[in-house]
């Protein structure tokens, strides 16, 4: 056993000295690279200021030729070489370093002698007349430094290599002790060897088996623990005691909590007399529910108990945010309560006038201006029920038409045609500016919305006033955006407007017409084509609306 860990750590001892050699070597490879281009640069630099002072003579003069200097014409003629006869060298116009040199001002290349194990660096310069001055230096490859460290390296490799035996002795023994002293309680702390095996393996299956059970256990736990992490519910465990043993984080967040309370009564959490009243019952043994009103929203809280051996022991407790549903109810019933009354004003006008017409009571000359206002009635009532059941597809997805690419100047100037009679009566004047901008779009839905934009910004305008419709390509969006200067909205008002039947001023609302739908229908069509809506209003300035389309219809 010893010799086996002894032979483990000269090998591994080995191993890193060999891995360290080569490491040294590569760095100091790079390091002579770098130097030499350094020194090359510098000499070259020199060089070129001696020429261009003195012209080729002073390269006559070096005598030092332990860097080769080769002097170039703008043509690649050699004109001088210190190595070798100009005369008779061929034309370096095509060399890698002259090429760069001549184009940017300075050139490098690395060539390697496959003969000879050796790379040559060159560095050139370009003079102010072209030409260009080369500067080259042999480096040794990696073998040939190598060979000249190996003497140096074999001393080093012994002497570590003592070394390590010497450590490796003291390890082994160290290794081999523990054996004397085997600790059957914990077998999964002692070496098993051969002599020992059998026993140790027993109690180790023994223990892997405990451990294996253990294991399964925190993976339940685990995955309790990222289910009720990912639920959108809260969710409470708390025992006979009031005490909460569990709970996630969406119960935290409803309890509008930055800490887990686990530990803490789960009176903590709430003083609402409901919320007391269910906690008791629940541990009674009944099961329970109640709405909890925290703030702005409604929390919908299930209890339920839990039994052991007939008794009960604990209690777990459902959260959820109600708050949406609760609203939408809420939603519904205004919406049927003012359904039912825009309904029921035209049809007592329409009942009224017609019964007066049935009992005989109205002149033979005034007939037809009692028709004409159970026509006009009739007609309120229509346009009532279209708005009505254009809001309620558009909230509910349906579009019985088919998406198309449209021009959004072609459908502005149209809604603009539509309503040039209306304005001129109220004299208001309709400006677009913009041209063609094109998207993928609903034409009905695009026109509904556009043109309800534009008759509020003619109804609730002022004499002589504009309503004006920009359109803007912004890449990969498309923006509408209306403005008048008219009478403007009131600031508490601006969040509900797109409300249905909301009206601003109820009696002057009546006065001008309309459903009470218009914003609303503006509101769903938008969102239906997949659109974005903000408004800016101010009293007596008038409305800015703007609308943002996708130029391309989002996948669902």
């Amino acid at each position: 056993m010893t010799k086996k860990i002894f032979k483990s750590n000269i090998l591994v001892a080995a191993a890193v000295l060999i891995l360290g050699i080569a490491c040294v070597m590569a760095i100091l490879y790079q390091h002579f690279g770098k130097q030499i281009n350094t020194e090359l640069k510098k000499e070259a630099t020199y060089l070129v200021y001696g020429v261009e002072e003195n012209g080729i003579d002073y390269l006559k003069q070096i005598k030092e030729k332990d860097d080769r200097i080769t002097y170039i014409a703008e043509d690649g003629t050699v004109l001088y070489d210190n190595q070798a006869d100009a005369a008779t060298m061929e034309n370096h116009g095509d060399r890698k370093e002259i090429q760069e040199a001549l184009k940017t001002g300075s050139g490098h290349a690395e060539r390697i002698s496959k003969t000879l194990s050796q790379k040559t660096l060159y560095y050139a310069l370009r003079l102010s007349d072209n030409s260009v001055l080369r500067v080259s230096s042999t480096q040794y490859s990696v073998w040939v430094l190598l060979m000249e460290l190996v003497p140096p390296l074999i001393g080093i490799a012994v002497v570590m290599l003592i070394l390590a035996a010497i450590m490796s002795v003291h390890m082994a023994n160290k290794i081999v002790e523990p054996i004397n002293n085997v600790d059957l309680e914990h077998p999964e702390e002692n070496q098993i060897y051969e002599e020992v095996g059998p026993l140790l393996s027993k109690i180790y299956k023994q223990n892997r088996q405990i451990k294996s059970q253990l294991e399964s256990a925190r993976r339940n736990q685990e995955e309790f623990g990222i289910i009720t992490e990912n639920m959108q519910e809260g969710l409470l465990v708390i025992d006979s005691y009031t005490m909460i043993l569990s709970g996630n984080s969406s119960a935290w967040k409803l309890f509008q909590l930055k800490d887990p309370k686990i530990g803490d009564s789960v009176y903590s959490l709430n003083r609402n007399e409901d919320f007391r009243l269910l906690i008791e019952q629940v541990l009674k043994g009944q099961h329970g529910s109640v709405l909890l009103h925290m703030g702005s929203e409604a929390i919908q809280m299930i209890a339920n108990p839990v039994n052991r051996e007939h008794r009960v022991v604990g209690a777990v407790i459902l959260l959820m945010n109600e708050t949406e549903k609760v609203e939408r109810e809420q939603l519904r019933r205004e919406f049927s309560a003012n359904v039912s009354h825009e309904l029921k004003t035209p049809l007592t006008s329409i009942s009224g006038f017609a019964e007066i017409i049935q009992d005989g009571l109205v002149k033979e000359e005034d007939i037809k201006k009692f028709a004409g206002r159970i026509y006009n009635e009739a007609q309120r009532l229509i346009t009532l029920v279209e708005d009505t059941i254009k809001v309620s597809q558009l909230d509910e997805g349906e579009n019985p038409y088919e998406w198309e690419k449209l021009d959004a100047y072609t459908i502005v100037k149209d809604v603009c045609g539509r309503l040039r009679e209306v304005a001129e009566k109220k004299n208001v004047h309709l400006y677009i500016d913009g041209g063609k901008t094109m998207l993928t779009t609903v034409h009905p839905i695009l026109d509904e919305v556009i043109y309800n934009l534009c008759d509020n910004g003619i109804k609730y305008n002022k004499e002589d006033g504009t309503v004006s419709i920009h359109l803007r390509d912004l890449g990969e969006n498309v923006e509408i955006r209306v403005k008048d200067n008219g009478i403007g909205i009131p600031g508490e008002d601006q969040s509900r407007v797109f409300e249905r039947f909301y009206r601003v001023d109820k009696s002057h609302s009546k006065a001008i017409g309309g459903t009470g739908l218009g914003l609303s229908i503006v509101k769903h069509g938008v969102t239906f084509l997949g659109g974005t809506l903000k408004m800016v209003s101010e009293i007596g300035k008038g409305t800015e609306i703007t609308m943002t389309f996708p130029k391309e219809r989002k996948a669902v």
